[in-house]
């Protein structure tokens, strides 16, 4: 196997495919990330990779050496602002879609696989979710810049050389995403909340969904990296697929999910409720508008390809994670 790289390599989802590639026997990784938070070395501390480039050399790299990485085996680009609260247009257009473009050319000049991260935030609060342009209306800039370099791929696509896999993800959880603060996923806050409070907190009504009644496809990170590495076994697809379980489930899921862990039961929600294990807050106003109330995966674009593992469950999922979170969490808390 050649040597891989994989832009946002000290983030989230680009920390967990290394953590995969290893898992195969696979380390000559090159990470290319920013650490501007250097929290993020923590993300990687514990994995095998053979080199570090900051984003801004390896940009540079490219630009001024064509040639340097034309052996590379395939490049995950994970990298981007996934700050849906980023109001910095021309940053997050640049960083989003300039890059991206940057590094699908490089990978079609050399046939180099390229598998990609876009984003549910496509869909905006549509609740009809196939990888059709009538269904895509994003409700902001980091969704636009998302959207508009899919619509790119999807001009090229018929021309392309070499393998090029864009991923929807849909609400990801799980290990080593300390590092992003307010945007982690609700799983890892209702884990510090209840931590350090013994309660988790949950929005109120909102938009004719219940009190924790707003529903999400969310998905565990191993389920991620799985389908990752199947593109990189099968470098005959191409295409852009939604990923995700394929099954919302209501955030009060996730909120039970975690208290039931915590206390070693098994309540219900209005257990949870009447222990005051739970409580609802006013939905914010800042959200208004920018919220997706609802999302599920349509797989059958992604199940056409023959992929075919199954996806954990919230109650699964959680399980894993919160059994990671209880050996780890120490380590990522400064």
């Amino acid at each position: 196997m050649k040597k891989i790289i994989v832009t946002g390599g000290a983030g989230f989802i680009g920390s967990n495919i290394i953590q995969g590639l290893n898992d195969k026997g696979i380390n000559e990784v090159i990470v290319v990330d920013n650490l501007k938070n250097a929290n993020k070395f923590k993300n990687i501390v514990d994995l095998n990779i053979m080199d570090f480039i900051d984003k801004h050399d390896f940009i540079e790299k490219i630009n001024s050496n064509a040639d340097v990485f034309k052996d590379i085996g395939a490049i995950f680009h994970e990298g981007a602002c996934s700050d849906t609260m980023e109001h910095n247009g021309h940053y997050m257009m640049n960083n989003n879609f300039e890059y991206s473009k940057i590094l699908f050319n490089y990978c079609q000049i050399y046939n180099i696989p390229f598998i990609y991260a876009s984003s549910a935030a496509t869909y905006g609060n549509e609740t009809t979710f196939i990888e059709q342009r009538e269904y895509e209306k994003p409700l902001n800039i980091y969704g636009y810049s998302k959207l508009l370099f899919d619509d790119y791929i999807r001009l090229q696509l018929p021309k392309c050389r070499s393998q090029v896999v864009g991923f929807r993800y849909f609400n990801v959880y799980g290990p080593r995403e300390f590092h992003k603060g307010k945007m982690a996923s609700v799983a890892l806050h209702h884990y510090l909340q209840f931590k350090n409070h013994s309660q988790v907190n949950l929005f109120g009504e909102y938009g004719g969904y219940s009190a924790g009644g707003h529903t999400r496809d969310f998905i565990y990170v191993g389920d991620v990296v799985k389908a990752n590495l199947f593109m990189l076994d099968n470098p005959q697809i191409r295409g852009i697929f939604n990923l995700g379980t394929g099954k919302a489930e209501p955030f009060n899921n996730i909120a039970t999910s975690i208290i039931n862990e915590s206390t070693l039961q098994n309540m219900s929600l209005d257990e949870a409720i009447n222990e005051k294990l739970l409580k609802y807050i006013d939905f914010p106003q800042s959200l208004y508008g920018k919220y997706q109330s609802f999302t599920q995966a349509n797989l059958d674009n992604l199940r056409s390809t023959g992929y075919s593992e199954d996806f954990l469950t919230v109650s699964q999922g959680i399980k894993q994670y919160y059994a990671w979170l209880e050996q780890n969490h120490t380590r990522f808390i400064d």
